[in-house]
């Protein structure tokens, strides 16, 4: 395998960063489904407040996720480079909000994942969210479940296969396939998170505290088809456009930059008190 084709990790997940990783992916699953087992009987189940205190918890986890994961290789270059990502991937993402799903950040973080690997991917999508919600007001109960979101849309870029092998135009279809498909799941997942606190809605697709999960996910389907689908599609389509279109010279231009940034290379710093060599 030639240089250039050895896979260069911005960040190595160390055995603490795994664990971090999967116990946010846990909360996070608890975080989004609970509604789904609780106790009808139980004050949480009808709680207003519900929400409110999973995005409290969030962040908390994020944090450790982020700490844990720096502490095990996140250095200066590193973070120069999530800066950059994370501000392009906020800047994106006022271009198409609001209009019919469309948000040409997904693509970015699909390939910057891909290239950077699921550790650096994973703190990248909940930076980037974070920032594009401070700056597009988009703050509230919501924030962390979106950061979580993204977060695991680009850490799973960065766990696809044939990342040392696959090059050219089949790397970009199953890039643009992923995209698809993380695009609706996103919207999907994000639709869970309120859905069950959402009042007024009608019978056929609305939550019932205390029936079945068949019946509650029957519901939520009948909900998505409802009401997000027409935003997930062309959140999707966008995503596959762009990657097939601009994703040979994206991936290019990030597996140059990583590669000059030298991640893997130590920092080694010299003593500059004496001449330079060559110089008297």
């Amino acid at each position: 395998m030639s240089p250039a084709a050895r896979r260069v990790r911005a960040v190595r997940l160390g055995p603490r960063s795994v664990v971090a990783l999967a116990l946010a992916g846990v909360v996070g699953v608890m975080a989004f489904g609970w509604p789904l087992l609780a106790d009808p009987a139980s004050g949480l189940a009808h709680s207003g407040d519900a929400p409110w205190l999973f995005a409290a918890v969030l962040p908390l986890l994020v944090a450790v996720v982020v700490a844990t994961v720096a502490d095990t290789g996140l250095d200066a270059k590193a973070i120069a480079m999530l800066g950059v990502l994370a501000a392009a991937g906020a800047a994106l993402r006022p271009l198409g909000a609001g209009t019919a799903g469309l948000e040409p950040m997904f693509f970015l973080m699909v390939l910057s994942g891909r290239v950077l690997g699921p550790g650096f991917g994973f703190v990248l999508g909940a930076v980037t969210m974070f920032a594009s919600a401070l700056l597009t007001g988009g703050v509230g109960p919501w924030m962390p479940f979106q950061m979580l979101s993204m977060g695991w849309v680009t850490m799973g870029a960065g766990l696809l296969p044939g990342a040392e092998r696959l090059r050219g135009r089949g790397e970009r279809w199953l890039l643009a396939a992923y995209g698809a498909v993380a695009s609706v799941l996103y919207g999907t997942v994000m639709n869970l998170q309120g859905w069950p606190y959402i009042g007024g809605l009608a019978t056929g697709i609305s939550f019932v505290p205390g029936d079945p999960v068949h019946e509650n996910l029957v519901r939520f389907a009948a909900y998505c088809l409802a009401t997000s689908l027409g935003w997930d599609l062309p959140r999707a389509v966008l995503t596959v456009v762009l990657t097939l279109t601009l994703g040979s010279t994206v991936l290019t231009a990030l597996r140059r930059a990583t590669r000059r940034a030298a991640f893997e290379v130590p920092a080694v710093f010299q003593d500059g008190g004496g001449p330079a060599p060559g110089r008297r």
